[in-house]
């Protein structure tokens, strides 16, 4: 199982930054190791952001995202205390889900 995602959910307004940290080794399936085989592809796919159950962003990810990938976005209408939660899935099928309240 993945570590935890590290979010953080600033308001501003009505208006809340969310910062993601996802710890992920993302393999390009391009690579290869000391022995000259290719390592195999493994990467996160898709990643959706829910603001008190309502989703609010779907991303759709490939090989070439960088390891540990860092997402920044903005949701509108937020209040203290409502949830953002982030989870994603990789290609191996291996699912994350984090939440966080924003503060």
């Amino acid at each position: 199982m993945a570590e935890p995602m590290r979010i953080r959910a600033q308001l501003a307004g009505d208006k809340a930054t969310v910062r993601v940290l996802m710890s992920h080794e993302m393999e390009t399936g391009q690579r290869k190791d000391a022995s000259g085989k290719i390592v195999p592809a493994w990467h996160i796919q898709e990643v959706v952001a829910k603001h008190n159950d309502k989703v609010v962003m779907t991303a759709h990810w490939g090989p070439a995202i960088s390891k540990n990938p860092y997402l920044q976005f903005v949701v509108k209408d937020a209040k203290a205390g409502d949830r953002i939660t982030l989870t994603w899935v990789d290609n191996r099928g291996d699912t994350r889900t984090d939440s966080v309240a924003v503060t």
